[in-house]
C-alpha cells in the first residue's frame, strides 16, 4: 500500500525535471500514443526514472510522461500505462493518477484501445464514454479497497456523475464542427489479458456494454476520489465476435494498426475540447 508521501516524491522528481505547470493528464492507450507527439516545447520524462511509477511491459505503451503545450494548456501525457493483468495491484496501476494529483492537475482526458459491441460500431470509430461498468471493481479488485486517507478523497466515492457533462458537451460539438463521428457509450471494463469468448461478448452487450477493453475503470475511480473531472475515449481497435465456430480472431496487432486511423480524429477532438476549458 502506498502513502501520499510517496506520491509526493514522484511528483516532486518531475518538477525538479521541468518549470512548467500541468493542469491537465491525459492518459494515451494502446497505439495512441503518438499524441503526446504534438505537445510544444515538451519535456520527455522515462517513467523507469520517476520513484514508484509502474513500467508496462506491453507493445505500443511507449513509458514516457511528456510534459508540454497543448492548445493554450500545459499537459501531462502518460504515453502508455501499466495494466492489472500484468501483474501489477489495483494501486499500481492508478499511482500515475494520484501522482498527477500532488502535481496540480484537476482534470483527467483518458483513451484506451477497445473493442466494439455495439453491433453499429466499426473500427476507427471513437466513443466517449458517458458511463461504465467496472467488472472486476464491483467483485473487490479496485484500488479504494484498504485504509482511506482521508486528506486525498472521501471514504465513500458518488459515481453517478462521473464522466464530467461540460467536457462531454464541448467533444461533441467539436466532433460534429469537424464532421468527426463520435458515439457516446457505456464502457465495460474487465481485467484481461485475453480478449472475451463470443457467451462473454453476448453477456456484455445484454448488460448494456458498448464496447470493452482492459483499462480505464479503476484510473477514473481514482481520479473521482481525487476531486477531479474527468472525459474518455475509447478508440474501437476491433470488432468483438459474438458467434462461435466463427473464422475471425481479435489480436494486439490488429489493435495497434488501428491506431493510426483514430489517433488524428482523437487528436482534433481534444484540441478542440481543450482549447478553451476553463479550471
Amino acid at each position: 500500500m502506498y502513502q501520499r508521501e510517496d506520491f509526493v516524491a514522484a511528483a516532486d522528481y518531475i518538477r525538479a525535471r521541468t518549470a512548467l505547470q500541468p493542469g491537465i493528464g491525459l492518459v494515451l492507450g494502446s497505439g495512441l500514443g503518438p499524441l503526446a507527439d504534438s505537445l510544444g516545447g515538451r519535456v520527455a520524462i522515462p517513467v523507469s526514472e520517476i520513484p514508484g511509477w509502474p513500467q508496462s511491459t506491453v507493445q505500443g505503451h511507449k513509458g514516457s510522461l511528456v510534459i508540454g503545450e497543448f492548445e493554450g494548456q500545459i499537459v501531462a501525457a502518460q504515453q502508455g500505462r501499466a495494466h492489472f493483468y500484468e501483474g501489477y495491484s489495483m494501486q499500481e496501476v492508478t499511482f500515475p493518477i494520484r501522482v498527477m494529483k500532488e502535481l496540480g492537475i484537476h482534470t483527467v482526458v483518458l483513451t484506451n484501445a477497445a473493442g466494439g459491441v455495439n453491433p453499429s460500431y466499426t473500427v476507427g470509430d471513437i466513443m466517449l464514454l458517458e458511463d461504465h461498468i467496472n467488472f472486476p471493481g464491483m467483485a473487490g479488485q479496485n484500488p479504494l479497497i484498504g485504509p482511506n486517507d482521508e486528506s486525498m478523497g472521501l471514504r465513500f466515492v458518488g459515481m453517478s456523475q462521473t464522466y464530467d457533462r461540460g467536457l462531454r458537451q464541448a467533444a461533441l460539438a467539436v466532433a460534429r464542427q469537424h464532421n468527426i463521428p463520435l458515439r457516446s457509450g457505456v464502457y465495460f471494463g474487465l481485467s484481461g489479458p485475453f480478449f472475451e469468448t463470443p457467451a462473454e461478448i453476448r453477456m456484455i452487450r445484454a448488460l448494456g456494454g458498448d464496447a470493452v477493453g482492459m483499462s480505464t475503470v479503476n484510473e477514473v475511480l481514482v481520479a473521482r476520489h481525487a476531486g477531479m473531472r474527468v472525459m474518455a475515449c475509447s478508440g474501437i481497435t476491433n470488432g468483438t465476435i459474438d458467434a462461435v465456430d466463427s473464422d475471425m480472431e481479435v489480436n494486439h496487432e490488429a489493435v495497434l494498426e488501428a491506431g493510426a486511423i483514430i489517433v488524428p480524429r482523437l487528436t482534433t477532438i481534444l484540441r478542440g475540447t481543450l482549447r478553451d476549458l476553463q479550471a
